[in-house]
């Protein structure tokens, strides 16, 4: 395991902090919900808004803050309605089924325009639940690529704050060098975590599900504008799977499987360095031509 040391004040918990507020008077009926105050994080912006894997990670928190949350996430899937404007939004995390071991969840990130009219950013959705130890298998095959200490760390590019706080190294189908239309294959290997180095979690294992680029960029060495419009994560792990893998690297493989009347897929797996797959993760991206 990679012995480094861990900032007390990491910018990926500033940038998922939330503070407990009170409802509107509208939003007391609603039972069970809680909502919160985040923000918007300069370290983690994007060409257009924020990364998209830190809004999503944010909406996560919301219900791993929960106070009636019932175990730990095994699936969360994030619905992108627009970029959140720099500074505050309101994030509201409600638990709309619980049963004795699986609870289901419903999330909305928020926020107020200049002429004071309420905008929905992103809707979510979480199940989280007590799993129970039972017999299990992976049939999915680690991919087998060089240890991530010989390997170059991808370059910085311009434009891409969020690109700062993750060390990627790439084995296979990295960002084109030249922006010529040569179709290649979508497959990306990488390995990648957080910078500085930070303990794994729940909330940082959804943000670096989102971590790879836009497969249509590697097929087509076009640099097209592109925007994710839903991510589903499975996860495939524990807290104590996470708490094991720490600060470690995760491998990551990405790919797509079809590109059709501007949409494209994106699937990938997400191991550690010891070989658990810990989630995996599929999105639907808009490209425009």
């Amino acid at each position: 395991m990679s012995k480094v040391n861990v900032s007390a004040e990491h910018p990926f918990d500033k940038a998922i902090a939330l503070a407990p507020i009170a409802a509107t008077a509208q939003e007391h009926g609603r039972e069970a919900a809680r909502h919160w105050q985040g923000n918007t994080h300069p370290d983690y912006m994007n060409m257009v808004g924020p990364f998209g894997g830190l809004t999503a990670a944010q909406a996560l928190h919301a219900v791993l803050e929960h106070p009636e949350l019932l175990g730990e996430p095994i699936s969360f899937t994030a619905n992108f309605a627009a970029a959140l404007a720099p500074g505050a939004f309101r994030a509201e995390a409600r638990p709309v089924r619980t049963n004795r071991s699986i609870q289901h969840w419903q999330i909305t990130l928020s926020q107020t325009n200049s002429d004071g009219v309420d905008s929905v950013a992103l809707t979510a959705t979480a199940v989280t639940a007590k799993r129970r130890q039972t017999w299990s298998a992976v049939d999915a095959v680690m991919p087998e690529v060089p240890r991530p200490e010989g390997i170059a760390r991808v370059p910085l590019v311009k434009g891409f704050d969020w690109l700062q706080r993750y060390d990627m190294r790439a084995c296979a189908g990295e960002v084109p060098t030249e922006w010529n239309g040569a179709e290649a294959d979508s497959l990306t290997q990488l390995w990648m975590r957080d910078d500085p180095p930070r303990p794994l979690d729940f909330c940082s294992l959804t943000a670096m599900a989102d971590a790879f680029y836009p497969r249509v960029w590697r097929r087509r060495a076009l640099m097209t504008p592109v925007g994710t419009v839903s991510m589903t994560v499975y996860f495939h792990a524990g807290a104590a799977d996470l708490a094991t893998t720490a600060t470690d690297y995760l491998l990551g493989q990405a790919r797509a499987q079809s590109f059709f009347n501007g949409f494209f897929d994106q699937s990938a797996e997400l191991w550690n360095e010891s070989g658990q797959l810990l989630a995996t993760t599929h999105q639907i991206v808009y490209f425009k031509e």
